[in-house]
């Protein structure tokens, strides 16, 4: 067993950031690589194989939105009980989260094996594309217990400090799914089926180390002892106040995933496909942006539980300001680039028409996005789920989904316009969450100094 990381982080707040941020971006930036890779092997196989993927891409944002989401609430609860230096209750909910892994991932695999065409069919995939986006799922399905207890393991040591075990088992599985990708799909000629089973595959593995170095070799400040469980009211609400709010904000990002495929795919097929390239892009764009929001969160739930306003003010400071100067400079780089970065996905001009035009507007607000990405995971920190959910939905059940709808199906506007809806809720929505995080330090700094 490790000691806990709190003093450390008292004394070099800044240092503590990149200390937790870095291997976080290292890690989901690993991850990153493989969707990318992953889009680019299916993408040989035509824009027909990536358009049927891509009517997956809802029903997995809606299992990695429950899993990230109350693994967000698993972060934020962890880290507090360590700032109040209360070992017990921390230990208590790590066990909390693997006991909801278990209660979540089992009824999602047998779902989604059960219902998974009539699923597909209703997020829009056509007659012709079924077939072939049911043959990904079928499989992808097995593999949803194993990628659902990876995250909570994650979440639980992300909470504790510990962001680097994560990125090592990360960068594991994702090797070992690039490298099977071109042997399922291509040696084995299995297809698409082939790119889904090197995903499970790798995801067993990465499940299966997290188990052995957490409960053999005891690699953690928590201690796991599943055995000790007991049912606490208390945690199952801190964990869920921030833990499904979170999950349903994400499971409405993938309702309006769903929804923006059905809009995009009546303008043609190859919209979809150029959708989900871009949207890779986007995920590279963003990966030190959500590496520095799930430091702060970290670090804000430690600091908050300390009872230190002083530090808890200037790390929030430090965190907005290096999210969007970085966010500046990837802009600038997109805006630049768009040409070359499209013609590696796909050599369909069509396609890679689509997707330039796409990067080239979204690129002018990735920093407003940083803003309001970096606010949620602030007051993430402070145990409120609720911001989070009204935001999230403001921006894709209020502003963006209907907008979209209102051009393309009203006033039969050009694809550009749905881009421009996209546009007009990252600003309503960052505007909205640092109005929210400003709010929020008034009402409780007053108390923390008292109690400092």
């Amino acid at each position: 067993m490790k000691d806990s990381r709190l003093d450390q982080y008292l004394q070099a707040p800044k240092k503590a950031l990149w200390t937790l941020a870095i291997p976080i971006m290292i890690g989901m930036g690993i991850q990153t690589l493989y969707t990318v890779v992953d889009i680019i092997f299916i993408g040989r196989l035509g824009g027909a194989a990536i358009t049927a993927v891509a009517f997956n891409m809802p029903l997995f944002f809606f299992v990695m939105g429950l899993t990230m989401g109350l693994g967000t609430g698993v972060t934020a609860t962890v880290a507090r009980y360590i700032g109040e230096r209360d070992k017990v209750n921390a230990d208590n909910s790590a066990e909390h989260a693997v006991v909801l892994g278990l209660l979540i991932g089992t009824p999602l695999m047998l779902i989604g094996l059960r219902f998974g065409p009539q699923l597909l069919a209703a997020l829009g995939a056509p007659a012709d594309l079924l077939p072939m986006s049911w043959s990904y799922l079928r499989i992808i399905a097995i593999g949803l217990p194993f990628m659902i207890f990876s995250g909570f393991f994650r979440s639980i040591l992300s909470g504790e400090g510990d962001t680097r075990f994560p990125m090592m088992v990360a960068g594991l599985g994702t090797v070992l799914n690039i490298i099977l990708d071109p042997i399922f799909i291509f040696a084995l000629d299995w297809g698409v089926p082939g790119a889904a089973m090197a995903t499970i595959v790798s995801q067993f593995v990465s499940f299966s180390v997290y188990f052995y170095m957490l409960y053999v070799k005891k690699h953690s400040y928590i201690t796991f002892k599943i055995k000790h469980f007991h049912p606490d009211g208390t945690i199952f609400r801190h964990i869920f106040t921030v833990g499904i709010p979170a999950s349903l904000s994400m499971i409405i990002m993938s309702i309006g995933q769903g929804v923006f495929n059905r809009i995009l795919v009546s303008y043609s097929p190859e919209t979809v496909a150029a959708y989900q390239i871009s949207g890779r892009v986007d995920m590279l764009v963003f990966l030190p942006i959500m590496s520095i929001g799930a430091a702060l969160t970290t670090l804000v739930g430690m600091f908050y539980g300390a009872r230190e306003p002083g530090k808890l003010k200037m790390i929030v400071k430090y965190g907005y300001g290096r999210s969007v100067g970085i966010t500046l400079v990837s802009s600038l780089l997109v805006f630049l680039m768009a040409p070359l970065i499209v013609k590696g996905f796909t050599p369909e001009t069509a396609v890679q028409h689509i997707a330039l035009t796409y990067l080239r507007l979204i690129a002018l607000v990735y920093p407003i996005v940083a803003v309001g990405m970096t606010s949620g995971r602030i007051l993430q920190g402070f145990g409120k789920g609720i911001p989070v959910l009204t935001i999230t939905s403001i921006r894709i059940l209020v502003v963006s989904a209907p907008l979209a709808s209102y051009f393309a199906f009203v006033v039969h506007k050009p694809l550009e316009w749905v881009w421009y809806s996209m546009m007009i809720s990252t600003l309503v929505s960052a505007f909205i969450g640092i109005t929210w995080v400003r709010n929020t330090f008034r009402k409780v700094m007053p108390v923390l100094m008292r109690a400092a």
